[in-house]
């Protein structure tokens, strides 16, 4: 294993940041050689002034290193340094990447990752577009980066897990306090089959700066970044604005017009943001660069064309109740505007509704209002 005194000698440095650490890094090859260097090849470097130099070279070892190392090696916690051939080739390439990154879990060299973010309430249909895409994506063989938040985080992590595939969770706090707190069953069902991710100290708190630094991460791991839901000021917003800065593939899944929590995806896809409906969308978007990832880009079109086409059943269903069906949206309804829709008595429209529920096709929310089940297409 790589010594790392160095790498957390380096990044202690006060003025040092993840820009300049990668600045040295590509300069000089190593830590050690950094530590090492002269003041006049130090200051060769972009950024660094006579201030700085002076303090690299005057550095000093800080406490606590072996401790850190202990616990890691207790909690089967790994670090993984920007020049090991396992940090993620991706993030490695953003401007600002981590020095290094304390990972739960494995990562796999070279995964093609797409990230699906959005809100933390989401509704019924975020959660199932969520859960839908990250299955399928995952499926074809795709890495889902997500940052294990409530709502469409949470939804897109299980949807990879429940198809066997492979997931990344980037986390806003240290490995050691895993947030938010009820997702930890979930944290250690990632790190069984795939990697959960920080950039902070092991027992760093979830605070408000270190979220939009989480951001960067989760986007730069990512070939695209999907966002499903998101208000029109909203910290997802902020990832697919690092992932268009980062170069990569933006998309957004739309939603219902009238729907503040969709406002910030159409939003996106007023500037350009690639519309999704089902995973073949992203596919044919990031088909050219897959061949970097898991999986190549014939394979993941046949699998997108072929779900594609078989779909899912459909059980029988009578005129009235294709009639009914057909008037309903994946936001909820009010049953007197099914029933006006329909052109039905409202009497013969509730019993067509409880017979669609019994079905499994519609779900009823408080106030008599109705919508598409989000688990059924």
């Amino acid at each position: 294993m790589e010594n790392l005194t160095p790498w957390f000698t380096l990044k202690s440095v006060p003025g040092v940041g993840n820009l300049l650490f990668k600045r040295l890094i590509d300069r000089f090859g190593s830590p050690e050689k950094t530590l090492t260097a002269s003041r006049s090849d130090l200051l060769g470097v972009q950024g660094i002034s006579e201030i700085l130099a002076s303090a690299i070279r005057a550095h000093k070892t800080p406490d606590g290193i072996e401790k850190v190392l202990e616990t890691c090696a207790r909690k089967a916690i790994s670090i993984v340094p920007l020049t090991d051939p396992g940090y993620p080739a991706l993030l490695r390439e953003i401007h600002d990447p981590p020095p290094y990154l304390y990972v739960w879990g494995k990562l796999v060299p070279d995964a093609g990752c797409v990230s699906i973010v959005g809100s933390r309430n989401p509704t019924r249909y975020g959660l199932s577009m969520a859960t839908q895409l990250s299955g399928e994506l995952a499926a074809m063989g795709l890495c889902i980066a997500s940052g294990m938040a409530r709502g469409i985080d949470t939804a897109a992590h299980t949807g990879a897990l429940d198809n066997n595939g492979l997931t990344y969770a980037v986390l806003g706090s240290g490995l050691c306090r895993v947030y938010p707190p009820e997702n930890m069953e979930l944290a250690r069902r990632i790190a069984e089959q795939g990697a959960v991710i920080s950039e902070f100290p092991l027992f760093a708190e979830p605070d408000a700066h270190h979220f939009p630094m989480r951001n960067r991460v989760i986007s730069g791991l990512s070939l695209g970044t999907i966002v499903v839901e998101a208000a029109a000021r909203s910290g997802s917003l902020i990832t697919a604005r690092l992932a268009m800065e980062q170069g990569r593939e933006v998309f957004a899944v739309p939603g219902s017009i009238t729907s503040f929590k969709s406002t910030g995806a159409h939003g996106l896809l007023k500037q350009g943001a690639t519309l999704v409906e089902k995973a073949s969308d992203v596919i044919s978007e990031i088909s050219p660069l897959l061949s970097i990832g898991a999986v190549s880009p014939s394979t993941a079109l046949d699998r997108a064309d072929k779900e594609e086409r078989v779909g899912k059943p459909t059980p029988g269903l009578d005129t009235d109740e294709v009639r009914v069906l057909q008037t309903l949206e994946p936001y909820p309804v009010h049953i007197d505007e099914i029933a006006r829709r329909a052109a039905m008595a409202p009497g013969k429209t509730a019993g067509i509704l409880l017979q669609l529920e019994i079905k499994g096709l519609v779900t009823q929310e408080p106030g008599k209002r109705f919508c598409i089940n989000p688990n059924v297409s």
